[in-house]
């Protein structure tokens, strides 16, 4: 059998050190502010994590840039260089235009390499479901499984992966024009604050609205209680959070109230998502009951 890479994307929100734990890379998109193209990475070496909120904040408009065909083949073909082949897990490709730029590029390398295998993945998924998708991906590498029944695997599985967060303004998701909004007055309450899924599509979408911050909450709670099962390979539930530190501990009291034996991790938004959301955006990730919600029905 041979060894294959596993390399996801910028909007995976995988810390560093998880990332070298799992052994995932991750090919660079691109956020844009003030005549500005920098890398989104997910270190945060160009902006500070806490500036780069702090500017969103401040009216600063950053927008993100897809990952071109040339991209994927400049991180791809050293790898089948070295004899390996490539699993890409991708970001939604109702979220960006990476995941069709990936499946170009293995095209041009499949035929230059005829030998190597390079198999892309559409997630349906962005941000840090993307990321544990990639982790349960490592996972199964490490049992021994070969690149196929990996992605078998990922593929049968993806719509498993449950996102259930909430933001603090909705401005940024406005502005953004990356999520689906099912009631078009959620705009003119503001006191309210939408619960927000990735639906069947991939899209992010908000479901419902609450009133009040501490009520969206617990209503993200409610839902996890919902639809929580313990996964064989990968049972971590995860809190991803942009500047809302305060939202993060009451989210996990509540989680060691319901269960204490969870095993919970706390990691930060990634650019690429947060640019869409903004400071106080709070998500949970994990995989439950399989997605089936979708906003074009609605």
């Amino acid at each position: 059998m041979r060894e294959y890479a596993i390399i996801s994307d910028s909007a995976c929100a995988l810390s560093k050190e998880n990332r070298e734990k799992y052994d995932v890379d991750y090919v660079l998109l691109r956020i844009l502010f003030n005549d500005k193209d920098l890398p989104a990475d997910l270190d945060y070496k160009d902006v500070p994590y806490e500036t780069f909120f702090k500017m969103l904040k401040d009216g600063v408009k950053i927008k993100t840039s897809q990952a071109n065909v040339s991209d994927y083949i400049a991180k791809f073909e050293p790898v089948i260089k070295d004899g390996k082949d490539i699993l890409y897990v991708g970001v939604s490709s109702a979220l960006s235009a990476s995941y069709k730029c990936s499946v170009e590029a293995s095209k041009i390398l499949n035929e230059k390499y005829p030998e190597a295998k390079v198999i892309c993945i559409d997630t349906k998924m962005g941000g840090l479901g993307l990321g544990l998708l990639c982790m349960t991906a490592s996972l199964l590498r490490k049992e021994g499984k070969d690149i196929e029944e990996v992605a078998n695997y990922i593929e049968e599985h993806k719509q498993e992966m449950n996102q259930c967060g909430t933001v603090d303004d909705l401005v940024y998701l406005k502005r953004s024009g990356r999520i689906s909004f099912a009631s078009a007055f959620f705009g003119g309450l503001l006191q309210f604050k939408p619960i927000v899924i990735s639906d069947v599509t991939g899209m992010n979408t908000a479901i419902e609205k609450v009133k009040g911050r501490k009520k969206s909450l617990d209503r993200m709670i409610e839902i996890f209680k919902e639809t929580y099962i313990k996964h064989p390979i990968y049972p971590k539930v995860h809190i991803i959070n942009a500047v809302c530190e305060d939202a993060v501990e009451y989210l996990k009291q509540q989680l060691v109230e319901y269960d204490s034996t969870l095993e919970i991790e706390v990691d930060i938004m990634d650019p690429i998502v947060g640019s869409s959301t903004g400071p106080g955006m709070v998500c949970l990730y994990y995989f439950g009951k399989e997605v089936t919600y979708d906003h074009t029905k609605k």
